[in-house]
């Protein structure tokens, strides 16, 4: 039996969500109150690897949804872009977090995945804008769309870079400088 792409992320979705249900079940089950449960939580890996999937899962279905509301269905060309220059990204960021190996903790890794989901939907848009500029008829959904990620881009931009900024300020030389230059 085949089970298609949607079929097995929806899968996976529901077994993400049912473990986690489980793991925090079991932490309140065990411990019968609030702080001491998510004590539990937090010093248990097993329960951390179950966190982290479940976050890995909601960042993966935000993916989906951001780029169907943004994108619609990807072009080809655009998801070869995508994939070339994420590649790049990636291993050139993760060199240069090699400084600030010393910072790298839970939000260190929730901040590097939304500088790369901002970074891919930056590709996204520029590919997009190019594919407007080379066609003749547009429909306004297209003009919907891409003028509604380019105003939530901006937006996004411009908190980061002053979140950034502020950590910088406030916390002295950390991740956050590599993070503003990123974003930037």
């Amino acid at each position: 039996m085949m089970i298609t792409t949607g079929t097995r992320n929806v899968l996976i979705g529901l077994g993400s969500v049912c473990v986690t249900a489980i793991v925090l079940a079991n932490a309140f089950y065990q411990r019968k109150q609030f702080y001491p449960a998510i004590v539990y939580l937090t010093k248990s890996n097993a329960s951390m690897a179950a966190i982290y999937f479940q976050g890995l899962t909601l960042v993966f279905w935000a993916w989906k949804t951001a780029r169907f509301i943004f994108f619609g269905q990807l072009r080809p060309a655009e998801i070869e872009h995508l994939v070339d220059k994420s590649w790049f990204a990636l291993t050139d960021t993760c060199l240069a977090f090699t400084v600030f190996r010393d910072d790298f903790s839970s939000s260190f890794v929730a901040l590097f995945t939304i500088l790369l989901f901002l970074k891919c939907f930056h590709w996204l848009a520029e590919d997009r804008i190019d594919f407007m500029e080379r066609t003749p008829v547009i429909s306004r959904l297209f003009h919907i769309r891409a003028v509604g990620l380019l105003v939530t881009l901006s937006f996004l931009d411009l908190f980061f870079v002053a979140y950034a900024y502020n950590s910088l300020v406030t916390k002295g030389v950390s991740f956050q400088l590599v993070f503003g230059f990123e974003v930037c």
